[in-house]
């Protein structure tokens, strides 16, 4: 099982809309996956309530909330079918808390906004997950996934020479586009909507996609994945999977 955590401490930098993405890609892919919320907000759960019934299936769990009456391990469970998780974590983590938030996790994706306050939250969450959590650069567990960018912008420009700056891979740019409006608005990941709404953003979830079956890969515990492989076409509006022989194949929208 993938345990991937989605993390920057400051607020607004997209967090859910690339779990909550994330967690669509990979249940279109047959991987079962459980999306984790560990934020007050909910916002990952509230999206995956609007999901529709005959979509792939995404165990959801309520990980902010404390119960009286059952164990927290037991409260936090990962179903025996599940394959991947994807947590969504809070904003304001604290760096004494990343040792606990990323233990056990085979990736960790850093989502930043294109402006001169988010990359500067940045560079401190990744010291903080170098110096604090003791991630090694040499795991290769940690990916930059730039959102909401408009290109040919000069904040879009500075955030280009700052990631160039860090020996840590920027694995995907997703565009400030209307479709992860969408996205939050019916529950849907951008995999799932009809293709000619997401020809520009379907390279970028490809590129998250492969980059994560890489980090499974390295990982001894974590079983044989083959990278995703894109199809040339797909037979319906819904995300199909089909597992092939000798690899994954994730298929897209029409």
């Amino acid at each position: 099982m993938q345990r991937i955590v989605v993390l920057n401490p400051k607020g607004g930098s997209g967090k859910t809309t690339i779990a909550s993405n994330l967690a669509a890609c990979l249940a279109a892919a047959g991987e079962r996956p459980t999306l984790m919320d560990l934020d007050r907000q909910g916002s990952s759960l509230r999206w995956l309530r609007k999901r529709p019934n005959e979509a792939p299936a995404i165990h959801g769990i309520a990980a902010f909330e404390r119960s009286a009456t059952v164990t927290r391990s037991w409260q936090t469970r990962i179903p025996d079918h599940c394959r991947a998780v994807v947590v969504d974590t809070p904003a304001a983590v604290e760096p004494h808390t990343l040792p606990e938030l990323t233990r056990g996790a085979d990736a960790l994706l850093v989502p930043v906004m294109p402006s001169e306050i988010d990359i500067h939250a940045t560079a401190k969450c990744i010291a903080d997950l170098l110096l604090v959590a003791k991630i090694r650069r040499s795991e290769k567990r940690i990916g930059i996934v730039a959102n909401r960018v408009r290109s040919n912008t000069r904040v879009s420009q500075s955030l280009t020479r700052f990631l160039s700056s860090l020996d840590i891979p920027l694995i995907a740019t997703l565009r400030d586009a209307q479709v992860y409006v969408r996205s939050a608005e019916t529950g849907l990941g951008v995999y799932e909507m009809p293709r000619w709404q997401v020809r520009q953003d379907l390279p970028q979830w490809e590129q998250i996609l492969s980059w994560l079956a890489g980090r499974r890969r390295s990982q001894p515990s974590a079983g044989n994945v083959v990278p995703l492989e894109r199809p040339n076409s797909a037979p319906e509006r819904s995300s199909v999977q089909s597992a092939v022989a000798g690899g994954l194949t994730v298929q897209t929208p029409t």
